[in-house]
C-alpha cells in the first residue's frame, strides 16, 4: 500500500470518528433536553443551547474534509460511498441537535403546571426515550455498519408518527376546551413535532447506512 492510500485511509477513518462523536453529542443533547423538559432543570436547558454551536462547528469541519477530500483524492467507488455519505449524515445529525436546541428553549419558559393540565406529558416523555433510541441505534448502525439495526430503526418510524397523531389530537381537543391555556398547550405540541422531526432524522441516518453497504439508498429502490 502506498503512502498516499495509507494517508487516504486514515484520513477516512477520522471522518468516521468524527462523524460518530457529533451523534453521540447529538444523542446527548437530546437526553438532555429532555431531561430539563421533564424536571425544569434550566441551567441543563442552557447548556444545551450553549453546546449547539459547538456541534455547528463540528459539522463544518466534516463538511470541509469532505470536499477536500473529494478534491485532494481520486476516490475510488466504496471511498466515495462513504464520503458522500458522511456528507449526507452530518447534515441530519446538524438538525437532530438543533431540535434538542429548541425543546431546551421551550424547556426555559414552560410553566410544568400549566403543561400538566394538557395531560399528554407523560404520552411526551415516551415519545422522547423512542425518538432518542431511534437516533442512538442510528448512529449505532452507523458505527458498525450494521445493516440489521439500520432496518429496526427505518421499521420504527410508524411508531413515532403515530404517537404525534395522537399526542397533538390530545392538544388539539384541549385547546379547543381550554382556550386559556392555548400557550402552553401549543409548546408541547412544538415539543412532539421536534420529536417526529428527529425520527425523520434517524430514518435518514439508518438509510445511508443501508446506501454505504449495499451502494443503493432508498430513492433508488423500485417499488
Amino acid at each position: 500500500m502506498n503512502s498516499s492510500r495509507k494517508a487516504f485511509d486514515a484520513e477516512l477513518i477520522e471522518l468516521d470518528t468524527m462523524l460518530a462523536r457529533m451523534g453521540h453529542a447529538a444523542g446527548a443533547a437530546i437526553g438532555n433536553a429532555m431531561t430539563a423538559l421533564r424536571t425544569g432543570d434550566l441551567n441543563l436547558a442552557r447548556s444545551v443551547i450553549a453546546r449547539d454551536s459547538e456541534i455547528d462547528s463540528v459539522e463544518h469541519e466534516i463538511e470541509h474534509r469532505c470536499l477536500t477530500l473529494f478534491l485532494r483524492q481520486q476516490p475510488v467507488a466504496g471511498d466515495l460511498r462513504k464520503v458522500s455519505t458522511a456528507l449526507k449524515m452530518v447534515t441530519d445529525i446538524e438538525r437532530m441537535a438543533d431540535q434538542a436546541s429548541d425543546i431546551a428553549e421551550i424547556a426555559i419558559h414552560l410553566h410544568l403546571d400549566r403543561a400538566s393540565a394538557v395531560g399528554v406529558l407523560e404520552d411526551i416523555y415516551k415519545m422522547g426515550d423512542d425518538a432518542l433510541k431511534m437516533v442512538k441505534d442510528a448512529v449505532g448502525a452507523y458505527v458498525q455498519v450494521d445493516l440489521a439495526t439500520a432496518a429496526q430503526v427505518i421499521r420504527r418510524d410508524d411508531v413515532v408518527d403515530a404517537q404525534f397523531t395522537h399526542i397533538s389530537g390530545e392538544i388539539a381537543a384541549y385547546i379547543c376546551a381550554h382556550p386559556q391555556d392555548a400557550e402552553a398547550a401549543l409548546d408541547l405540541f412544538m415539543v412532539t413535532k421536534y420529536l417526529e422531526r428527529l425520527g425523520d432524522h434517524a430514518i435518514n441516518v439508518a438509510e445511508w447506512v443501508e446506501f454505504l453497504k449495499t451502494g443503493i439508498h432508498k430513492s433508488q429502490k423500485i417499488v
